[in-house]
């Protein structure tokens, strides 16, 4: 036997391993993207899925071979980019062996209220109506624009009270832009005082002590949903040591709610007064806002709003960082909307430690929600005690409502913190829809849970619902009527959370899936249904497994007769 029968061949090669990369593609990215030899940051990691945005909105989809460009790019794993572009429902990633996907995506909400209003029906008009060829039909998750329902979005344009004509309309004209909004500018918000307590916060005229005073005495709580008080978030991460960052979630992609989309069109400067506000009193070196990819007029709307503060000198250029969302649900979530920003999956993080003590860039950060903010220049203009002073029911300051469903004027409805349902549903969105008698609600989105007319008496605020198996939440409120089948609303929910469950942990990714074929059959097993629920409560990382089953154990609390009544058998 000779030595070289007894030496392996050479398994490794000099060179990476994988597919080689055509030249072309690499110069093609640098074309788009810019020279990172010139360069390097745009490197950086947390750049990734805004370079898969460029891709996809160039191209329209995200092909293998340009994957792997990016990878080198941005030098790092060709997993670490494929992991993140398949994450995220907007990015259609397409193999080699695979056609690109039509030139126009047509997504159908697939939300409670546009299915209550005939979004199912409306999906099926269209996907026989088109050539597939051409177009692609698929459904979306919830829009936020329910008042609207059923909506459409053809490219970006969303199609509001949506007909089978007024879409072919849309497709066959190729308007595919987002639709214009009337904001008001700097020059009117500055008229009206605007930027005035900002100005007094930088100036030493007023402190950062004064101004916490001033929220905790109007009340001011987190409106994304937590109801976490913000001047005790500003403390906690004011005790932590700098550098730290603000980050504001305008992920608002709770079934129901679309309140936050509302007041950026209306008055996107008094959101980043209050922003700007927020992030001088954590003293961050700079300000976030992750906004969802469901609202591209507003990305518009933002970026043109910080430039006009970066030309007036009102914020360091390059202060305000814009980031887009790509469909994801669980980023509504902190920590996951902190690895989103951070380029990667939107996957919630094991806490603790939490986000106001390790949150971006490994960084205390202060995430506050659009609404939250929205309200800090008004309360302190107006004076903390106008805020307080309202309320119903024993309950203190202002909710914003976003009123969906069966009646007649849905919408974003500011009342008291604390009104009921019925009087809700009376003094503002004028009575139930022409031809419906309230038959149950969903107080705070799809994971709020679902009470009864019989519970419409109950004030509707942070801690009030609690006992009655549901609770609050960003204010989503869903109208049910006695047209409704009951069913079909609680696997349409239960198909929301399985879809946009991040797979992360498994009681949150089978049971979601579980849950949901149990809801499907003819029988429901109550006990199994249960004992489900309580391990998703129990075991699941996130709100996300934690909530799913909230609708699921209203329905067997408070509706068995009414499902009997619907053909609905329930076992135990």
């Amino acid at each position: 036997m000779t030595v070289e029968t007894l030496t392996p061949k050479r398994r490794f090669r000099n060179r990476l391993r994988g597919r080689d990369l055509p030249p072309v593609a690499l110069a093609a990215l640098r074309q788009l993207l810019g020279d990172e030899r010139e360069d390097a940051e745009r490197r950086r990691r947390d750049l990734l899925i805004e370079h898969l945005h460029a891709i996809q909105d160039a191209h329209g989809h995200l092909s293998l071979v340009t994957l792997r460009a990016l990878a080198t790019y941005m030098n790092l794993p060709m997993a670490a980019v494929y992991e993140t572009a398949t994450f995220y429902a907007h990015f259609d990633v397409v193999h080699d062996d695979q056609a690109p996907p039509p030139e126009v995506t047509v997504r159908v909400c697939d939300s409670l209220s546009c299915r209550l209003a005939g979004a199912a029906a409306l999906e099926e008009e269209l996907a026989a109506g088109v050539d597939p060829e051409a177009v692609k039909v698929v459904r979306g998750p919830c829009m936020g624009r329910c008042d609207t329902a059923p909506v459409v979005e053809v490219g970006h344009h969303h199609v509001l009270f949506a007909t089978h004509e007024g879409v072919e309309a849309v497709i066959d004209t190729g308007h595919y832009h987002p639709e214009a909004i009337l904001w008001q500018r700097l020059a009117d918000y500055r008229a009206e005082g605007g930027y005035g307590l900002l100005a007094d916060c930088q100036e030493g005229r007023i402190t950062v002590e004064a101004l916490m005073q001033a929220l905790e005495t109007a009340n001011l709580r987190g409106l994304g949903g937590a109801g976490f008080p913000t001047f005790k978030k500003w403390y906690f991460v004011r005790q932590e040591e700098g550098p730290r960052y603000c980050a504001i979630n305008a992920d608002e992609g709770e079934p129901g709610t679309f309140k936050d989309r509302v007041y950026l069109e209306r008055s996107p400067h008094r959101f980043l007064e209050g922003a700007l506000v927020s992030a001088w009193a954590v003293e961050a070196e700079a300000l976030y806002i992750y906004l969802r990819d469901e609202y591209p007029g507003l990305h518009r709307v933002l970026r043109e709003a910080i430039a006009e503060l970066e030309a007036e000198d009102l914020v360091a250029p390059g202060y305000i960082v814009l980031r887009r969302g790509a469909g994801a649900y669980i980023c509504g979530e902190e920590s996951a909307m902190i690895e989103s920003l951070e380029g990667k999956p939107g996957k919630p993080r094991h806490r603790p430690p939490f986000v106001a003590q390790k949150g971006l860039f490994d960084r205390p950060t202060l995430v506050n929600n659009v609404e939250t903010v929205y309200w800090i220049p008004m309360i302190w203009q107006r004076g903390a005690e106008a805020f307080s002073r309202q309320g119903r029911h024993g309950r203190v300051g202002l909710r914003s409502f976003s009123v969906s469903g069966r009646v007649k004027y849905p919408g974003v409805h500011l009342a008291p913190a604390g009104i009921a349902l019925e009087e809700l549903i009376e003094e503002y969105c004028g009575g139930m829809a022409e031809g419906h008698r309230l038959a149950a609600y969903l107080p705070g989105g799809a994971s709020g849970g679902i009470l009864p007319a019989s519970k419409a008496d109950i004030p509707l605020d942070f801690d009030t619902l609690q006992e009655h198996g549901g609770f609050i939440g960003s204010a989503a409120v869903i109208v049910l009527s006695d047209r409704d089948d009951l069913r079909a609303v609680a696997t349409n929910l239960l198909a929301f959370f399985a879809d946009e469950s991040c797979g992360q942990c498994t009681p949150c990714r089978v049971g979601t899936e579980k849950m949901l074929t149990l809801l499907e059959g003819d029988e429901w097993d109550a006990a199994t249904l249960t004992r489900l629920s309580q391990v998703m409560m129990d075991a699941s990382i996130c709100g996300l497994g934690q909530a799913a089953p909230n609708p699921v154990l209203g329905l067997l609390k408070d509706f068995r007769g009414e499902l009997a009544a619907q053909n609905v058998i329930i076992k135990g």
